[in-house]
């Protein structure tokens, strides 16, 4: 059995370093124990808060195929229950001074966007009073907002009856 010069026993327990480092190298892992959990606990405070910046008045919206609006400013957001009350954001406002309210927070830019959430059994002829109440008040950007994956527009096609079956004659 063959001993080197560089064993640790082999030289009565005197060690030899070269470069003052010894046999040890510099540890080049990362730690990610840290990160990970500072990852979870944001996820965690993301899926918490995430439902509570949603508007404020609870309201069945009716479902569509259309898709989201991209690339929006700070709109204005009107919200009708099914009883027919109507909110500007979180206030209560009547209908004779809905204009006026409106007007005054938009000032001078007609062009605000305006998102008019409905609930889905708000009666037409109420949503049809507000739509026409922004129209005539000069505002020009006005969109109703739905949920998607509603039924469709009719864009697909048919599917093709059935074909009878075949009757041997003799």
């Amino acid at each position: 059995m063959a001993l080197s010069a560089n064993d640790a026993f082999a030289a009565g327990g005197r060690r030899r370093r070269r470069g003052g480092r010894g046999r040890r190298g510099a540890l080049s892992e990362i730690n990610v124990t840290p990160l990970v959990d500072v990852m979870l606990v944001l996820l965690i405070v993301f899926m918490i808060s995430a439902p509570l910046l949603t508007a404020g008045i609870p309201l069945e919206l009716p479902k569509t195929e259309a898709g989201a609006l991209q690339d929006q400013s700070q709109p204005l957001t009107l919200s009708i229950r099914a009883d027919g009350q109507v909110f500007v954001g979180e206030t209560e406002v009547p209908f004779a001074n809905l204009a006026p309210r409106l007007r005054e927070m938009a000032g001078p830019d007609t062009k605000k966007p305006i998102f008019v959430r409905a609930d889905g059994k708000a009666a037409y002829s109420v949503v049809a009073q507000v739509m026409a109440a922004l129209s005539t008040s000069g505002f020009t950007s006005i969109n109703l907002i739905t949920e998607t994956g509603g039924p469709s527009s009719g864009d697909k096609p048919a599917p093709a009856p059935a074909a009878a079956p075949e009757a041997d004659s003799p």
